[in-house]
């Protein structure tokens, strides 16, 4: 697995401008591509109109937003690439940011998006559920960038939480290239248990052997989760061992265009302070 296209959601949040930064330096760093995309949501007419306001109106006030969008996230685009030695294109695409970005995502290697915020500082188009979304949706690992940035590149010391499943598996295959770097990983388990159709008689230890013959620097720390919440315990040891990037699966299902998160995907994406690789 290699980066060589990076894609970037780029909307008209003022935290862009981390999962700009944060994606320039990937790019720099694997000699990558970089597109970065801006979404054009549609003009919906209302079902029910008061004639005072009448449809000529609704749709130059509609214009008058998308347009001011666009030029802030395009502003930020050129400020992040100012000065910087990569290949990089902006992107129009029309259409819900979720549904364009997912589609765009199926021809990159990597996908940069941004937490979702506590609370949005301003109007956007943009869906809270974007991240999950992506990296459901896409079958591409999705890099999720803390809504107050990182103050240096990640993958020095890189967290994998694993549990032997399809989804943790994708996970780190995906995250090959950043974990063959890195002066440290630690394969976190937790609650794990010995199973003849996941982990072996010493849980961790079969992907840290597979690991090790990638070059990969690694080690395994086995924990216990006393009251079941597994992304706590995922959080509170990523704080602990000061890692710069945690890798994971995300799990879930659709219902219609409704996913449902299992517990430790939702606690990971609410309470992460660094990047999070993660991959369905």
């Amino acid at each position: 697995m290699v980066f060589k296209t990076i894609l970037v959601d780029c909307d008209a949040d003022e935290a862009v401008v981390h999962r700009l930064k944060l994606a320039v330096a990937l790019t720099d760093r694997f000699g990558a591509h970089l597109i970065a995309q801006h979404a054009r949501p549609p003009f919906v007419a209302p079902t029910i109109t008061d004639s005072t306001f009448p449809m000529d109106d609704l749709y130059r006030a509609y214009e008058s937003e998308i347009t001011g969008q666009q030029s802030v996230a395009f502003a930020a685009f050129n400020k992040a690439i100012k000065g910087q030695a990569i290949a990089a294109e902006w992107r129009l695409a029309d259409g819900y940011s979720d549904s364009a970005l997912v589609i765009a995502a199926r021809y990159a290697d990597l996908v940069v998006v941004g937490q979702r915020p506590p609370a949005p500082a301003g109007p956007t188009s943009t869906p809270s559920d974007l991240a999950e979304t992506t990296a459901l949706a896409s079958g591409r690992p999705v890099i999720v960038v803390p809504h107050g940035g990182v103050s240096t590149p990640p993958g020095k010391k890189i967290m994998l939480c694993w549990n032997a499943s399809r989804e943790s598996t994708r996970a780190a295959t995906s995250a090959l290239p950043f974990l063959k770097s890195a002066e440290e990983v630690i394969v976190l388990t937790v609650d794990a248990t010995q199973s003849s159709s996941g982990h072996g008689s010493e849980p961790g230890a079969d992907v840290a052997l597979w690991l090790s013959r990638h070059g990969v620097k690694v080690k395994v720390q086995r924990e216990m989760s006393p009251d079941d919440d597994v992304g706590n315990v995922m959080l509170s040891r990523a704080t602990d061992y000061g890692v710069d990037l945690i890798v994971m699966g995300v799990y879930g299902h659709s219902r219609v265009r409704e996913f449902i998160l299992g517990g430790a995907s939702r606690s990971m994406l609410a309470g992460m302070t660094v990047p999070v690789l993660m991959a369905h």
